[in-house]
C-alpha cells in the first residue's frame, strides 16, 4: 500500500522521484523520504504528505542521477520522521525502502539483535536491510547476492529497492506480493509500485514477478529468482496516457473519476458490444467457456467495494443464468477452510489486481484445482498473471482512493458475463437478450444524464452535513449499492453509515431512527417498488428524514420524501450502474462540506497490497 519510486539514468533523479512520489500518494501518505548517492548516501524523510519533505529537503544539495523514494501508509510502527522510509544499513552504506509486511520480523530482528545491530525505528523494514548488511559481511559477496540470501529467509510480502553508496551505477528491485514495475528508457530506468510515475517518460515497462530480482547496472537490467535462475524479462507496451492521470481541470481526483463513468463504460463495452448486430462477447471467456457451463458453482472473492460489486453479480448470475453464486470476503475465504471443488469457478475481482487477501484466494482455490476468472482494471497485475482467463474493465487510472469508476467497470464486465452465460445456458430467450444488449447499450448515456443535474444531490448534501448517522436501505438488486453508497460516506465524510436490505430494517436498525437519522431509499420503480414503499412508509411513521433516490416520473414517493434523486428507468439487473451515481456524488459533496480531504481520506490507501 505503500508507494516506492526508483530512478538510474543520466537525468536528475530528484525531481523525477518527486514526481513519482505525488502520483502515487494515494497508495500512503503518512510519510515520504528519499535516499541519493551524491558523494555518498544521503537519506531525507519527514512525516506527512510528500509537500512537507519537499519543505525538509530545502535548499540541500540534492544533485544526483540515482535514487529511491517512497511515500508510507503505515503498518509497523506509528507514522513518525523515525519510522519514515528509506532506512539504512547501521555502516550507513545502504537504503532500502519497502512495501508489504515481513511476516517473521520479530525473529530476524531477534537474531541480528543478539549479533549486536541496532534498531533505530519500530519498522519491520528495517530488519530487511540489516539482514542484508550482515549477510553481505558474513558471506564477503556482492550486494545482489547478499540481497538475494536475505530474501531467502525473509517470510512475507515485499517489494524493495536498495541503493548502496559503494556502487552508485547500481539500483536492485525485487519483489514477492507487491506490486513493482520497471520502465525501461534509453539508457534510463524507472521502478514504481505501478505505471503512474512512469508513463511520462516511456511506454515500455516489465512487471517483476513474485520472488525474482532486478539489478540494473552500467544500462542494463537482469532478473533472476531467489534461487539464481536468469530470467528473461518480457517487455510491455502501456496504452495509458498522461491525461488520465491529471485531474483534468476537476478539483478532485474522484469527482474527475464520477464523471468519467460515461466514458469508462463505453470504453469497456467497446469491441465487445455491438447491440444492433446482437453482438456480445468476452474474449477471455469464451476460453473457458465449457469450465463455467459445467459448474455447479461460481465463487466470487473480492474486498470492499469489488465485493460489493460481486453481490450485484450474485443476483446477476442466479437471476439470468440460473447458475448457483457464494460471494466470498477474500479476507476470510482462506482462514474459513472452505470446500472448493475442481469444477468449481473463482472470479476474482479487483481494481488494482494487487489486492493481498484476493491474491491469497486464488492461490488457495488454483490448489484445489479451482479454475480462475480475474476481473480487473490494471493491466499486467499480479491477479490477471495469475487468473487461467479474465476480462479486464479498461476503467483507466484510477487516482480517487474512494472507488466510482472501476465499480460500475465491474458490474458491467459482470453483467455481460452472465447475459453470454445466460444465452448460452438457454435461460435467457433471443428477444430478451436482445432487450438487455440494447439496455446495456444506452448506460452511458443514461449515467451521462444523471451527471448533468447534480444540484439535488448538492442540496442534500448541505443539508445533511452535520448528521451523525445515515443509514442506507435497497431490496433485490439495490441491496449491495445501499452497501456502497454507505461505504463511500464513511470512507470520505467519516460518518458512521450503515447499508441493509429494505426489509432487514424492522429486526434491529429500525430501532435507530428519530427525527436525526437521514435514511437513503434506493426506491426505483422495479419488481420490489410496492414493498419499498412500505418500508418508506415505517421510517416516516418514526419521523426518520428519508432521501429517496426513484425512477423518472414516479409520483408516489415524491409525496412521502422530503428529498428527491430522479434517474432514468433500466431494467432491474442494471439499476446499480444509474443508483450508484447519485450515492458517489452525496458522498463526495458532504466530505466537501465538511472540509474532508476527499482524494486521500485519513488512515486508508488505494490498493491494500498487505494482509
Amino acid at each position: 500500500m505503500c508507494g516506492i519510486v526508483g530512478y538510474i539514468g543520466k537525468r536528475d533523479a530528484y525531481p523525477i522521484i518527486i514526481k513519482g512520489l505525488k502520483r502515487l500518494e494515494y497508495r500512503g501518505y503518512d510519510s515520504a523520504g528519499v535516499a541519493l548517492l551524491n558523494g555518498g548516501l544521503k537519506v531525507y524523510k519527514k512525516k506527512g504528505k510528500v509537500a512537507e519533505l519537499e519543505s525538509h529537503v530545502g535548499g540541500s544539495d540534492i544533485s544526483s542521477n540515482i535514487g529511491i523514494g517512497h511515500t508510507r501508509w503505515a503498518t509497523h510502527g506509528e507514522p513518525n520522521d523515525i519510522n519514515a522510509h528509506p532506512h539504512s544499513s547501521s555502516d550507513g552504506k545502504l537504503a532500502i525502502i519497502h512495501n508489504g509486511i515481513i511476516e517473521n520480523y520479530q525473529s530476524l530482528k531477534t537474531e541480528l539483535e543478539q549479533k549486536g545491530y541496532k534498531f533505530k525505528s519500530e519498522t519491520d523494514s528495517e530488519v530487511i536491510i540489516l539482514l542484508i548488511e550482515e549477510i553481505k559481511k558474513r558471506n564477503n559477496c556482492n550486494l545482489d547476492e547478499a540481497v538475494r540470501l536475505a530474501l531467502n529467509e525473509v517470510v512475507g510480502a515485499y517489494a524493495i529497492l536498495i541503493l548502496s553508496s559503494d556502487d552508485d551505477k547500481q539500483l536492485i528491485a525485487a519483489r514477492k506480493g507487491s506490486p513493482l514495475v520497471i520502465g525501461i528508457g534509453n539508457g534510463e530506468f524507472f521502478v514504481a509500485s505501478d505505471a503512474t510515475p512512469i508513463i511520462e517518460y516511456t511506454n515500455n515497462v516489465v512487471y517483476l514477478d513474485d520472488y525474482e530480482i532486478a539489478v540494473i547496472r552500467d544500462g542494463e537490467l537482469n532478473i533472476k529468482s531467489i534461487e539464481d535462475v536468469p530470467k528473461t524479462p518480457f517487455i510491455h507496451h502501456l496504452e495509458m496516457e498522461l491525461e488520465s492521470i491529471e485531474k483534468g481541470g476537476f478539483s478532485h481526483f474522484m469527482l474527475k473519476e464520477i464523471h468519467e463513468q460515461p466514458k469508462s463504460i463505453r470504453d469497456c463495452l467497446r469491441g465487445r458490444l455491438i447491440a444492433k448486430d446482437n453482438h456480445l462477447n468476452l474474449n477471455g471467456m469464451y476460453q473457458y467457456m465449457n469450465k463455467f457451463l459445467n459448474t455447479d458453482r461460481v465463487i466470487f472473492v473480492a474486498c470492499g467495494t469489488s465485493w460489493h460489486a460481486g453481490l450485484v453479480a450474485e443476483y446477476l448470475f442466479e437471476d439470468i443464468a440460473r447458475i448457483n453464486v457464494e460471494v466470498e470476503y477474500a479476507s476470510e475465504f482462506r482462514y474459513r477452510n472452505p470446500v472448493i471443488r475442481e469444477n468449481d469457478v473463482v472470479v476474482a475481482i479487483s481494481q488494482s489486481g494487487e489486492t493481498a487477501d484476493t491474491l491469497a484466494a486464488i492461490d488457495l482455490a488454483k490448489s484445489k484445482g479451482a479454475t480462475i476468472f480475474g476481473v480487473c482494471n490494471v493491466v499486467g497485475s499480479s491477479i490477471s498473471r495469475a487468473s487461467h482467463a479474465g476480462a479486464y474493465i479498461h476503467a483507466g487510472p484510477e487516482i480517487g482512493v474512494a472507488s466510482t469508476k472501476a465499480f460500475t467497470g465491474q458490474v458491467t464486465v459482470l453483467a455481460m458475463m452472465a447475459i453470454i452465460l445466460g444465452l448460452k445456458k438457454g435461460t435467457l430467450s433471443e428477444s430478451r437478450y436482445r432487450e438487455l444488449l440494447f439496455e446495456l447499450d444506452s448506460i452511458p448515456d443514461k449515467i451521462q444524464k444523471i451527471l448533468e443535474n447534480t444540484e439535488p444531490v448538492k442540496r442534500i448534501a448541505e443539508t445533511f452535513q452535520f448528521a451523525k448517522n445515515f443509514l442506507y436501505l435497497g431490496r433485490g438488486y439495490n441491496f449491495p449499492v445501499a452497501l456502497e453508497g454507505a461505504l463511500k460516506l464513511k470512507e470520505i465524510s467519516y460518518i458512521h453509515a450503515e447499508g441493509y436490505p429494505a426489509a432487514e430494517m424492522k429486526h434491529g436498525p429500525i430501532a435507530l431512527i428519530d427525527e436525526d437519522m437521514p435514511v437513503v431509499f434506493i426506491a426505483t420503480k422495479d419488481s420490489s417498488y410496492e414493498k419499498i414503499i412500505s418500508n418508506i412508509q415505517e421510517v416516516k411513521a418514526r419521523k426518520g428524514k428519508v432521501i429517496a433516490i426513484v425512477t423518472e416520473g414516479e409520483k408516489d414517493i415524491h409525496n412521502m420524501a422530503e428529498y428527491v434523486v430522479e434517474i432514468p428507468k433500466t431494467e432491474d439487473c442494471l439499476q446499480p450502474l444509474l443508483s450508484v451515481i447519485p450515492l458517489q456524488l452525496l458522498s463526495y459533496y458532504v466530505a466537501i462540506h465538511r472540509g474532508c480531504n476527499v482524494d486521500q481520506p485519513r488512515n486508508l490507501a488505494k490498493s491494500v497490497t498487505v494482509e
